[in-house]
Order: structure tokens, then sequence, then C-alpha cells
């Protein structure tokens, strides 16, 4: 079972998604090692670093000689972390990752997830042994929490036959709270949705427009079915108070 994935830049060779479990590793550069992530362009070293996963968090290493990585997390208020060149095995504690890597003057960005991350409450019956872990584990201040319930905003305010809103429609919804939301940030959530919650992807054969709409359909089906999403979470919707951040 994976753990971490890594989305490779539009620079790279290939757009798959590399999925990465407990201990297996992958290394990044110009012209890494076999089956290593590229990143085609010329002030990247040819061996770059490596990630290495680590069940709900992932390690980074710098192995370039004079270049620090900045790990940001993309919905922290400037939450990131500093990699040294030469450092090794770096942890990296954020759900949602973006590594910038400068080179010969351009920022060059891929995102990792670390979407097995899990929440629980603290149960205390006075009872030995852990807590059991919940089957879904959604944070609710995330941004991918506010796209789901986007999603299932018209089924949860009882009409259940309502059509599901266009990804256009989702931004407007999401406008409000989220000021700088675009289309592809909503399908950034919705695929990594899909991968949070484990449902199977729609066949690769299938048209794009049709793929996204099918995982739209599987993520609100499954939110409501299991009341993973409910009415009182449409508060996320709403706009904040001036100089809030979500």
């Amino acid at each position: 079972m994976y753990s971490v994935i890594v989305v490779p830049p539009s620079s790279g060779t290939g757009s798959d998604q590399i999925r990465l479990g407990a201990g297996e590793h992958v290394g990044f550069g110009r012209t890494p090692a076999r089956n290593g992530m590229v990143i085609a362009h010329e002030g990247v070293p040819r061996v770059a670093g490596e990630i290495t996963a680590h069940h709900t968090f992932w390690l980074l290493s710098n192995l370039s000689e004079d270049q620090t990585y900045v790990v940001e997390n993309p919905e922290g208020a400037g939450e990131h972390v500093k990699i040294a060149p030469g450092r090794v095995d770096a942890p990296v504690p954020f759900e949602f990752s973006r590594v910038t890597l400068p080179a010969a003057g351009d920022l060059l960005t891929f995102d990792v997830w670390a979407p097995r991350h899990a929440f629980r409450s603290v149960e205390r019956h006075g009872l030995g042994g852990s807590a059991t872990v919940p089957a879904f584990s959604l944070d609710r201040t995330k941004r991918y929490f506010a796209v789901l319930t986007a999603l299932c905003e018209r089924r949860l305010r009882g009409d259940t036959s309502a059509p599901l809103p266009t990804v256009e429609e989702v931004v407007e919804l999401l406008r409000p709270g989220w000021p700088k939301v675009t289309r592809s940030a909503v399908y950034w959530n919705i695929d990594y949705l899909a991968v949070k919650l484990r449902l199977r992807p729609g066949p690769d054969a299938a048209e794009p427009g049709r793929r996204v709409h099918g995982k739209k359909e599987s993520l609100v089906s499954l939110a409501l079915r299991f009341d993973l999403v409910r009415e009182d979470d449409l508060v996320v919707l709403t706009p904040l108070p001036s100089g809030a951040v979500r």
C-alpha cells in the first residue's frame, strides 16, 4: 500500500504520479538513477536528491553541493522547512508539500502528497491500548474539505437529485472564503480527494471530462453515504472575517 505520492513537475519527463510504499524511495535530478524523476533543466544537478516514504510522512535528501531546497506547506501561512546541501533523510511532516529547487535563476517546483495522514480523537474510557483509527481521515481545516463540501452543497441542502456543480460553479462557491481559488486548484483537490479517500480512478481510456465527472460522483456518493460532510459543514463556504486565514 502506497503512503506517499510524488507529482512530477510539468517540465519533467512523463506526467504519471509516482506512488511509494513505506521504505520505498525515488531519486530526482537532471539525469537521476533508473526509474528516477527527471527534471530537465540545466541548473538542476544530475543527481539532485531522493525522496523516501515513511508511512504518514516522508524523508528528503538534498544531494546537491551548494543549493538549499525549500519545502513549503501550500495551505500553511508561510509554513516551510529548509533542507541544506548534503542533508540526508530530513523528515517532512506536511500532508501537502511543494518542493522548490533553485536552478540557474529559476525556481522549479514539484508536489509531494502524504494522504495517509490520520486524525483521531483521544478516547479515555479507562481501557488500555490505542484508540480506533477512523475509516476516513479528513481534516476540516484543509481546502480539500471545502472543495468536497462545495461538491456536496446542493444535496446537503435537501435536493438529493440535484446535478453536481461544474468546476466553474465550485470555484464560485469557494471564492467568498478562498478569494484566490482557481479551476486548476479545484481539479488538483478533486484528484487529491480521490487518492485520499481511496477511490478507484476512472478508466485511463475515458475522456478527461468524463473521468473528472466520474470522480466527482464517486466522491459525493461516498461523502454523503458515510456522513463525511454534513449540513453544518456548509459554514466552510461562507466568507471569513476580515484578516482571518483559512
